[in-house]
C-alpha cells in the first residue's frame, strides 16, 4: 500500500471530526471518499497531509510513519494536496503560482522541471494561453485548473484532490474528471474527496462513505454506485 490509514481520530476542540478512520490506497489507483458535507471528507485529507494534528492513529506513506512529520516534508516525500476553494495565490500569475507548487524542489533549473511544467500546459492547454495573467481574474474553471496545476509541479506520487468539480458548470466538471483519469493513467495515484458522487464512482477504483466522522461503507466504485441505498442516499437514484 503507497498510503495506509489506521485508526485515525481528529478533533476540532472538543468535538470529534473523524474517529477511528482506517482505510489504505495502493500505488497508481484512484480512491474516493464520499458523504454529506461535515462528514469529515476535508479533515481526512488535512490529517493526510499533516495540515490538521491526529489525536489518535497512524498515516503511513510508503511504508513510513508519517502522523508526525510536518507538511511541507510531506510535499517532499511525494504528497500534494489541490484543496478545497482552489486557494491560489491571487494576485500572483499562472506561472508563479506554478512555481509555487514546486517550491520544495531542487531541480527547478532542469529539463525535467520543463518537462513537468510541460505536462501541466498538455493537461491545461488554458493555463499556458494564461501563464502571465493574475490568477485572481481567472475564472472559477481556470483557478480548479491551476490548483491542480499546482499540484503536479510538487511530482507528487500521490495527489489529494478536495472537492475539485465545486462550483463549475456541468461542461467543466466532465472535463476536470476526464483529467483526473490522464493524471491517474500518467501514473500518479489519487485521493479524491467529492460531493458530486456519480462522476467520484465512476473515476475511482475504491470507494468509503463517511457519514459523522465515520467509514460506514467501503466497496469498488462500480458496486456502490449500483447498490440502491447508496444511489437514494447519494446518487439521486440514478448515475
Amino acid at each position: 500500500m503507497l498510503l495506509e490509514v489506521e485508526g485515525l481520530c481528529v478533533n476540532y476542540g472538543h468535538i470529534e471530526a473523524i474517529r477511528d478512520i482506517s482505510f489504505g490506497l495502493e500505488e497508481g489507483k484512484v480512491a474516493t471518499l464520499i458523504g454529506a458535507n461535515g462528514a469529515g471528507k476535508t479533515t481526512t485529507l488535512k490529517a493526510i497531509s499533516g495540515l490538521r494534528k491526529v489525536r489518535e492513529g497512524s498515516v503511513r506513506f510508503d511504508g513510513k510513519d508519517i502522523t508526525t512529520v510536518e507538511p511541507y516534508e510531506r510535499v517532499k516525500l511525494g504528497i500534494s494536496q489541490a484543496p478545497e476553494g482552489r486557494r491560489c495565490f491571487a494576485g500572483m500569475s499562472v506561472r508563479e503560482n506554478l512555481d509555487m507548487g514546486a517550491y520544495v524542489r531542487k531541480d527547478r533549473k532542469t529539463p525535467a522541471y520543463r518537462e513537468d511544467l510541460d505536462r501541466v500546459f498538455s493537461l491545461f492547454p488554458r493555463l499556458e494561453e494564461r501563464i502571465s495573467q493574475s490568477a485572481g481574474t481567472m475564472s472559477g474553471g481556470e483557478q480548479q485548473m491551476l490548483a491542480i496545476g499546482r499540484a503536479l509541479m510538487a511530482r507528487p506520487r500521490l495527489v489529494l484532490l478536495d472537492e475539485p468539480s465545486m462550483g463549475l458548470a456541468p461542461k467543466l466538471i466532465q472535463q476536470i474528471f476526464a483529467i483526473i483519469r490522464e493524471i491517474n493513467e500518467q501514473g500518479t495515484t489519487v485521493l479524491l474527496v467529492e460531493q458530486n458522487a456519480a462522476q467520484a464512482l465512476k473515476v475511482a477504483g475504491t470507494a468509503h462513505i463517511l457519514e459523522t466522522g465515520e467509514i460506514v461503507r467501503s466497496g469498488t466504485g462500480a458496486e456502490l454506485a449500483g447498490d440502491d441505498s447508496v444511489r437514494a442516499a447519494y446518487l439521486g437514484g440514478d448515475v
